[in-house]
């Protein structure tokens, strides 16, 4: 069951219950995101909606083991392999026009920000598990160093600092 992002901002008592129905309010005003209407007018935090919004895709999204799907070696070149392992994705293949892409939960929106700009297909996302992602990584992306306790690890902000 997919619950709605106010609902999920409300279990992690990031909006209050009245909070999320004057947001509610709002949206059926505007028809803006509510994401974006509770982050202006209550202050909330981008990734506090970021991670809601990926709780929410991964309850919807195909949860799969990339060690043991098909792997489309044709796909493999629209990454490279520090792009798949900063970034946490594995191109799968073509379903279609669209590229499917393994990440991770708590990767999604790093990796969906990640593709739009730098994969040129439409790209959606499935989910894998850090230890299954990794050893599919390991085996189409070798990198020496790198395994599952890297992707566990939090994704390092690799922004310049002001």
């Amino acid at each position: 069951m997919r619950l709605p992002i106010g609902e999920l901002l409300v279990r992690r008592r990031v909006l209050t219950r009245d909070q999320c129905e004057r947001v509610l309010q709002r949206q059926r005003a505007t028809h803006r995101p509510f994401g974006e209407l509770a982050e202006q007018m209550f202050g909330i935090d981008a990734r506090a909606v970021e991670q809601a919004w990926a709780e929410q895709y991964a309850a919807t999204t195909r949860w799969l083991d990339p060690r043991v799907e098909r792997v489309d070696p044709a796909v493999r070149e629209l990454v490279s392999r520090r792009q798949a392992w900063q970034f946490r994705v594995l191109p799968m293949g073509y379903d279609g026009a669209e590229l499917m892409v393994c990440t991770l939960q708590e990767s999604l929106v790093r990796a969906m920000n990640f593709a739009s700009r730098q994969i040129p297909v439409q790209c959606y996302f499935v989910l894998s598990t850090p230890d299954a992602l990794a050893g599919a990584l390991e085996r189409h992306y070798p990198m020496d160093g790198m395994s599952s306790a890297d992707l566990v690890a939090p994704v390092p902000d690799l922004r310049r600092r002001a």
